[in-house]
């Protein structure tokens, strides 16, 4: 008689990891990555330099059901839920949600970079490279991406903490690549998964990708690569006016009566915190800020240098938003929403009934 399975399936073993450069020391690889141009230096940018204020309008948008885009204050207060504190401490590591990878997802100019830098400044993280233009032709072959995930891995434990970037993430999981583009930008597909797996709880590791055209991607395949979706939004009327007023005068510019914040952040919807600087950089020459004392700032100055700048219109932004609704988080969130407004609805009516009998016994 054949003898039964017992215990149903077998329980797959995890396959440790070989270590293809065991008779090699740290400083080595280290050394090899900075040659490589993986291992890259970063300006110093502090998270308190992403200016921007609370979304006032915010729960008067919900009220109408329209979810709004996050504020520039709340994408800093997550990137410091997410990436700073979990980073910058063992401890916060190791009690808080372990997150492995985030996305930045925004339109051009919005401050995905600085944010990126920000975290690497403020944790003291090393940061790794690996967009697809920065690591095309370097170690070519299916065994040369093996080494190069190996050694960025490896050193990233070894040194941590450390930030690993990916610009333009979307093309990492492309639906059709272009047929001149070299780049191979669809190198890291099945790798990238498969390394994010290996990151134990312990490693203070985080992979960050940036993009601006999320669509272009498989969507199943880009969210379940990234564990946190962040969107960056353009500066609303608040932030616009909090931005104008720290660029000014950290410019050397004086704030007076003459010069109209408040028609300056009007007229400069849809521009980008890096475009206002542009702007005041461009008005407040060493020139005009000696004649500040005889000639103030006017808001009439500004004009024609932003005029010159393309805008983001509303449209790239909105194309942003519909396409993150769409993603796992997206909807979970939206159906949280949709919950929390209908037990506030059905408190409204109890409320309600409650007063109707009390004015009937009356």
């Amino acid at each position: 008689k054949k003898k039964g399975k017992k215990g149903g399936k077998k329980r797959r073993k995890k396959k440790r990891e070989k270590d293809l450069t065991q008779d090699r020391t740290i400083e080595s690889l280290y050394e090899e990555l900075v040659l490589e141009g993986i291992v890259v230096r970063y300006p110093k940018v502090r998270l308190r330099d992403f200016e921007g204020d609370y979304s006032y309008l915010g729960t008067t948008l919900r009220q109408e059901n329209i979810e709004p885009m996050p504020s520039l204050s709340d994408v800093r207060r997550i990137i410091t839920e997410y990436c700073i504190l979990p980073l910058g401490s063992q401890t916060v590591h190791e009690n808080c949600q372990n997150v492995k990878s985030v996305l930045l997802v925004g339109p051009r100019g919005t401050g995905k970079k600085s944010l990126l830098h920000a975290i690497c400044t403020e944790t003291g993280a090393n940061l790794f490279d690996l967009t697809a233009t920065n690591i095309a032709g370097k170690y070519p072959g299916k065994s040369g991406l093996t080494m190069l995930l190996h050694l960025v891995f490896k050193v990233a434990r070894q040194l941590q903490p450390s930030v690993i970037h990916i610009g333009d993430a979307e093309k990492t999981f492309l639906k059709k690549v272009m047929k001149h583009d070299t780049s191979e930008p669809r190198r890291l597909r099945a790798a990238l998964p498969r390394q994010l797996r290996r990151l134990k709880a312990e490693d203070r590791v985080v992979v960050i990708g940036t993009c601006r055209q999320p669509y272009d991607a498989m969507m199943k395949q880009l969210s379940h690569a990234y564990h946190k979706i962040i969107m960056v939004p353009r500066p609303d009327y608040a932030s616009r006016f909090l931005l104008w007023h720290k660029i000014i005068t950290k410019n050397g510019g004086r704030i007076t009566p003459l010069l109209d914040i408040s028609s300056l952040s009007k007229i400069s919807d849809g521009y980008t915190p890096g475009q206002i600087v542009t702007t005041v950089t461009q008005v407040l020459t060493e020139r005009r800020l000696r004649q500040l004392a005889k000639r103030p700032l006017s808001a009439t100055e500004f004009v024609a240098p932003l005029a010159r700048l393309d805008p983001i219109y509303k449209e790239e932004e909105e194309a942003l938003k519909k396409w993150y609704e769409k993603t796992p988080l997206g909807r979970k969130r939206l159906r949280m929403i949709r919950t929390i407004q209908e037990d506030i609805g059905k408190k409204g009516k109890k409320n309600i009934k409650g007063k109707k009998t009390r004015s009937k016994k009356k």
